[in-house]
């Protein structure tokens, strides 16, 4: 199974989520080539000392989003690791339910440029990412995916 597929049973429930996808509630609910949309209903237990949802938690989800997407185009010898994340907050978040949509905007040989949206349940850019990955090729045998 490719990481495409993978993350596509994931999506349906057929495989179980992310183990920080479990921690903060949230789920895949689109997934195609070099694009993947999240979603999480931010709560309380969310939120930081003066009420509002934790900046960690918006640096999370975009990068699950954008890890995610960037996932969906190796190929099955491939790995990768973030070298690199900023966050724009753009608002304070509340309650609300967060949909993150991130997208590859360029993949090399080595690395991957890939951004992410986050917006409230009212359709609100909350956060802007960025990321870029470097990609692993197997060379050994091993792999550290979960299986």
């Amino acid at each position: 199974m490719n990481q495409l597929e993978g993350l596509k049973k994931m999506m349906k429930g057929e495989i179980p989520d992310a183990p920080i996808a479990q921690l903060l509630g949230f789920k895949i609910i689109g997934v195609e080539e070099g694009r993947v949309t999240i979603e999480m209903k931010a709560q309380e237990r969310h939120h930081n000392p003066m009420g509002t949802l934790h900046g960690g938690v918006l640096g999370d989800i975009a990068d699950a989003a954008m890890g995610y997407a960037f996932g969906s185009t190796l190929a099955d010898d491939e790995l990768f690791t973030t070298v690199e994340l900023k966050l724009n907050f753009l608002k304070p978040v509340w309650d609300t339910v967060l949909r993150a949509e991130g997208r590859l905007i360029k993949k090399g040989s080595t690395m991957g440029l890939l951004e992410c949206h986050i917006y409230d349940e009212k359709g609100s850019l909350v956060a802007h990412s960025t990321s870029t990955c470097m990609i692993i090729r197997e060379k050994d045998g091993n792999k550290r995916v979960r299986r």
